[in-house]
């Protein structure tokens, strides 16, 4: 067997009384026992529990407490650990759906392997984001179940190679004889039908109680055993209701003498001597979605006839005779099953023998070996990985003027309906819908396509997308961003940066379509919009606004038309510029306190307000916020843009992975407008230099455009470029390439006139509650 690398776990452990504690303590004693190597940990604590650690626990981690994750993730990138061995539940780690977890994944220097102990089949848009960063940082995903691999794949699009099934472990069940364990609990001379777990209403434990009498009929000497102590956060929020619930519902029935309630918390060997003098177990969950229990694969792994109702875990580990299962709130059918097995011997031996041969592959010794293999294969691919040569110093690049323009990619992406937001690889994926943020930036890309090189051939595809946008317009002038793909809308309304995207690409077709109509139209769904444009607060979704007003309020013939959506501008940047002076400070001379997505727009829409207005205030800084910009992404060699798996803050705190190309394309886009309005040739310079990391003059060397097709890669993560190439990334390539067509025409010299401040315009305007500034 190959060496055994050196593990370290990050999860919650004993004698912290969880699941997820017993799991991760059983499979670090297996590992131990398989390769001869003990493992370190660092355990997920409660500051509210005085708990007193084994000595393996090496640190600890303050679920609430931000900066605990980013000293352990410091903490393990100096110990001598090849691969860290992650238990994954959302509720483990402090953030929204556990987002505290990326803090210190960000900062890992170490390959990851992650147990995922929940899978959401449809989850809420935080633990959807959770999911796919979680794929994101982990090199290897482990799950339980069949049904979570097919979740993984189909939900998720997590790339298969990264998956392994391995299944949940099981102890050893204890040696003594069933009858003996079951005189010591006080159950002699009973049938012992067995629930366990900590009591909630998702337990579903009214549906045994509601099936008990028929079953007492037939089998008087059973005896029903719900152990478990109540959940404490059921505790915390409603206090033992749902078990007094049960205990009325019990004396209802009569059924006294036939359910024993042991409220309290079992360890786990007092909860593998419960099963070992059980006859049969239950699990009545009333809820599908559940993607493995620890119970459910001890109490098949002790060759304990099982019935259940049809959850997906149960589903699956019950198949080919293991077990039997019922439909969900039919206490009927439970009756009849529970009865069925009583009364048949030779069925209740076939299924306890076919339980029990299962469960051998499920014991930890096998199950650890799985992992010894699959921990070594992550620390081996990532050492290589890391030895992998990357294109030499001063290697010729090609030329920007040889990577063509290709609307192949978004073709492909587009259908009747409008553009797809996603593609899984390069094939687009229609579970994710269409978006009203990529249908106007596409308008951007084909309105600059078509005004500065006169190419006709993207104009089918921005009569769709406008026809996309006239689709997603409420009549209240607002959109909606995401449609499924049976065209029903997603949300009720877009965020306040889908309002600002529609109208950047809606103000370019007002100004440059060829045809009267779709401008007509393009101006219509503007003024629908405007009281949303007026009321935007959110800096992003001012400065698309500003973007997109610009050219719509430069295709005005009337100066008094035009004049009002001057004034409009003005206010969106003069927002922007408030928020500059209250978080810029020397050295940080930005709009927040962070960097995220999308930076450079903030620049362009200043550069543009400067040029709408003629206020020097806007072009100082929209200068000032690019050159801060460009001298944090700026490394001397190459762009090395923020990465989406935490951004980065003025406290130095920063990711680099999960670079998207969106950031790349606006920084072009901005630097080509700051060097049009300044004339200062640097600009040009750096939008060249900016433009290269598309190319491979990035952090990893690689590059992530398809020049046979314009497909970009979603994003540079730290194994490379995503395999995925979905619409903002091929749409964010674009605008970098059309502004650097916009470059070679404006020439590297002085400002051409065609881009000095809009004041002729402004000067005969009628609003009279401004004074243009002198200048």
């Amino acid at each position: 067997m190959q060496t055994a690398p050196r593990v370290l776990f990050v999860g919650s452990y004993p004698p912290r009384r969880c699941g997820i504690a017993t799991f991760t303590r059983d499979l670090a004693e297996g590992l131990a026992a398989v390769s001869g190597r003990p493992s370190q940990v660092i355990a997920m604590h409660n500051p509210a529990d005085a708990l007193e650690y084994p000595p393996e626990v090496v640190r600890t981690i303050r679920r609430d407490h931000i900066e605990d994750y980013r000293e352990a993730a410091a903490f393990v990138n100096r110990a001598p650990v090849d691969v860290v061995c992650l238990q994954h539940e959302f509720g483990l780690f402090g953030g929204e759906a556990g987002a505290h977890l990326f803090e210190f994944l960000r900062l890992l220097e170490k390959p990851v392997v992650a147990t995922l102990h929940t899978v959401i089949r449809r989850p809420a848009p935080e633990y959807r984001e959770a999911t796919l960063a979680l794929i994101r940082h982990a090199h290897r995903l482990v799950v339980m179940s069949q049904v979570a691999r097919e979740i993984l794949l189909d939900t998720y699009g997590a790339p298969a190679e990264k998956i392994r099934l391995i299944p949940h472990g099981v102890p050893d069940p204890p040696g003594a004889d069933p009858a003996v364990v079951k005189r010591e609990l006080g159950l002699e001379g009973r049938w012992v039908i067995l629930t366990f777990g900590l009591l909630s209403r998702n337990k579903g434990i009214e549906l045994v109680l509601d099936a008990l009498p028929a079953v007492v009929r037939d089998h008087p000497q059973v005896l029903y055993v719900v152990l478990g102590a109540t959940h404490p956060e059921v505790l915390r929020w409603e206090g033992d209701v749902y078990r007094r619930f049960l205990e009325d519902r019990v004396r209802e029935l009569g059924l006294e003498e036939h359910v024993r309630f042991v409220n309290e918390y079992v360890d786990q060997e007092t909860l593998l001597r419960w099963i070992h003098a059980s006859d049969l177990y239950v699990t009545p969950y009333p809820n599908e979605e559940q993607v493995v229990s620890g119970t459910l694969s001890y109490a098949l792994a002790m060759g304990k006839p099982i019935v259940s109702t049809p959850y997906w875990y149960a589903r699956e580990l019950l198949a080919d005779g293991r077990g039997v299962l019922v439909p969900f709130g039919q206490p009927a059918a439970l009756a009849a099953a529970v009865r069925g097995l009583l009364g048949d011997r030779a069925q209740y031996e076939r299924i306890s023998r076919a339980a029990r041969d299962f469960g051998q592959r499920m014991r930890w010794p096998a199950v650890a070996e799985q992992y010894v293999h699959l921990l070594a294969e992550a620390a081996t691919a990532t050492a290589a990985m890391s030895r992998a040569e990357t294109p030499a110093a001063g290697e010729p690049e090609r030329r920007w003027e040889e990577v063509p323009i290709r609307l192949d990619h978004l073709r492909r992406l587009t259908d009747d309906t409008g553009l797809l937001q996603h593609a899984s690889y390069s094939v687009p994926d229609p579970r994710f819908g269409y978006s009203a943020d990529d249908a106007g930036r596409a308008l951007v890309v084909l309105m600059e396509l078509y005004g500065r090189l006169r190419r006709t051939d993207g104009l089918d595809l921005a009569e769709r997308y406008v026809r996309f946008l006239r689709y997603a317009q409420r009549p209240d002038g607002a959109f909606h961003n995401f449609v499924g793909y049976d065209r029903r809308f997603l949300d009720d309304a877009g965020s306040e940066d889908t309002q600002g995207r529609a109208v950047w690409g809606l103000g370019h077709v007002a100004k440059t379509a060829p045809d009267a109509g779709m401008r007509a139209l393009a101006r219509e769904m503007v003024q629908a919009a405007r009281p949303h444009l007026e009321n935007l607060q959110h800096p992003r979704a001012q400065a698309y606004a500003v973007c997109g007003l610009f050219p719509y309020a430069t295709a005005i013939d009337a100066p008094a038309g035009a004049a009002e959506w001057y004034a409009l501008i003005e206010r969106l940047a003069e927002n922007l510029a408030a928020r500059y002076d209250r978080y810029a400070r020397p050295g940080w001379e930005w709009f927040d306190d962070r960097l995220t997505y999308g930076n450079a727009i903030l620049c362009n829409a200043m550069f543009l307000a400067y040029l709408a207005t003629g206020r020097e205030r806007f072009r100082r800084i929209g200068q000032e916020s690019l050159d801060f910009l460009w001298s944090f992404l700026w490394n001397g060699e190459h762009l090395d843009l923020v990465g989406n798996d935490g951004w980065a803050d003025r406290h130095g705190s920063r990711a680099v992975y999960g670079q998207q190309p969106i950031d790349a394309g606006y920084l072009v886009e901005a630097l080509v407008t700051a060097n049009a309005v300044t004339g200062q040739v640097e600009y040009a310079r750096r939008a060249y230099d900016a433009f290269a990391w598309f190319l491979g003059r990035n952090r990893l060397g690689r590059p992530l455009v398809d020049t046979a097709t314009g497909a970009v890669s979603d994003g540079l993560e730290a194994h490379g470029p995503s395999a995925n190439q979905g619409a903002e990334a091929a749409i964010s390539f674009l605008l970098a390439r059309l502004a650097l067509e916009r470059l070679r025409a404006q020439g590297r010299g002085e400002p051409k006139a065609s881009t000095r401040p809009w004041h002729a315009a402004l000067a005969r305007r009628s609003d009279s509650r401004r004074t243009v500034p002198a200048r």
